[in-house]
């Protein structure tokens, strides 16, 4: 792994990127999730338009769990909905950084 820089965290969810490789990283639980900047722009983007009520489900626990569906037909995220807005807020906050890093500095 590269030597990464914080730029948000929120709950369990953690948004870095990579001081040489520019790589957007999310921390969540278990998993680790890798972007190129547009890329993690675009699944922001993406999740964006999703709505926690559409997508939720019970699981055997009894908590309700928004399923986010994977390229992989059998890998599937679920998010509580805490966890939901903590994953989007926690993004927004990151790309919100990367501006203003890019504005004092030339970037991270």
């Amino acid at each position: 792994m590269c030597e990464a820089k914080t730029l948000s965290k929120r709950g369990i969810t953690t948004v870095s990127q990579c001081l040489q490789c520019k790589t957007m990283n999310i921390w969540h639980n278990n998993l680790l999730l890798n972007f190129t900047p547009q890329q993690f722009t675009d699944f922001r983007k993406f999740i964006s338009d999703l709505d926690f009520e559409d997508r939720s489900h019970p699981f055997p626990d009894m908590q309700e769990r928004a399923v986010l569906k994977t390229p992989v037909d059998h890998i599937n995220f679920a998010f509580t909905e805490e966890e939901w807005e903590d994953l989007k807020d926690a993004m927004d906050e990151a790309l919100y950084m990367v501006k203003v890093f890019d504005l004092i500095g030339g970037g991270i």
